[in-house]
């Protein structure tokens, strides 16, 4: 999983942007602590369609568990894959960015997540938090998650999912992380469209010259290469400032203060 931590950090930017925006009639955040929680929610959201391969360095974030998750997922959007593919789909041995890099998956898992909060309350709410802050986790702290092991990022996260647990409106927690949860992993489609590889997002329902999981992507001279010096120098500390920013800008009082300062900057000015 090459960009880790910047499919996180465009997760957990992307989930600030949008705390402000939704509605709370939809989940949308009324405090400070609620808007951390949605963002580091969909912070590691934009991890979850990684774990379509034992291979990804999230598919180890809790051990032998999300290795076997993994497994099972990639068994799963393989089958997808088979059953839907055009006659000009080529045959596949894996499933790895089939069917979890679409926006059906993002939409299907959205919902769901909506539907077991909404059925099993508290509950669901904390096993959804404990493992997409797992997931944050390892892509915000790659070499702190590495060098401690999976058991000691089992082990925050579970503190850090009881302690956001009480961060969740009881009325609308599960369109909130339903949402976050959606908004996450469209949000890593996002980043892989803009590489050389692309992303099948709108499969299996656009069929293109007789193919059905054909990769959106940037043209080639746009495309940049997963890994490389691009996201290494500017894109990922781009991505840094972006979610600073909002972080402060999401304080309650903060864009109030950050007014008044201008103003009166301006009026000292003059």
């Amino acid at each position: 999983m090459v960009m880790g931590a910047t499919h996180a950090m465009s997760g957990a930017a992307v989930g600030l942007a949008v705390a402000d925006l939704l509605p709370t009639d939809w989940g949308g955040p009324t405090s400070t602590a609620e808007t951390f929680a949605f963002a580091g929610v969909c912070a590691g959201a934009a991890l979850l369609p990684d774990l379509d391969t034992t291979q990804s360095t999230v598919a180890r974030s809790f051990g032998p568990i999300s290795k076997a998750l993994a497994a099972g997922i990639d068994t799963l959007s393989l089958g997808v894959y088979r059953v839907t593919k055009g006659r000009k789909d080529a045959n596949r041995r894996g499933g790895h960015r089939t069917f979890t890099h679409t926006a059906l998956f993002a939409i299907g898992l959205g919902a769901g997540v909506s539907a077991l909060v909404g059925q099993f309350g508290r509950p669901a709410i904390i096993v959804t938090l404990f493992f997409t802050l797992g997931l944050a986790l390892r892509g915000l702290f790659g070499g702190w998650a590495r060098d401690k092991g999976w058991l000691i990022v089992t082990a925050v996260s579970a503190f850090l999912s009881v302690l956001t647990w009480q961060w969740f409106p009881d009325q609308v927690g599960s369109t909130g992380l339903g949402v976050a949860v959606a908004l996450g992993c469209a949000t890593h489609c996002l980043g892989d469209m803009i590489t050389k590889e692309g992303v099948p997002f709108l499969a299996p329902f656009v069929p293109l010259g007789g193919r059905r999981w054909w990769e959106l992507r940037l043209p080639s001279f746009l495309a940049i290469r997963a890994g490389g010096g691009f996201e290494r120098a500017f894109l990922g500390p781009a991505l840094t400032l972006v979610a600073v920013g909002l972080a402060l800008w999401s304080i309650d009082g903060a864009p109030e203060a950050i007014t008044d300062a201008l103003r009166n900057s301006v009026q000292v000015a003059q």
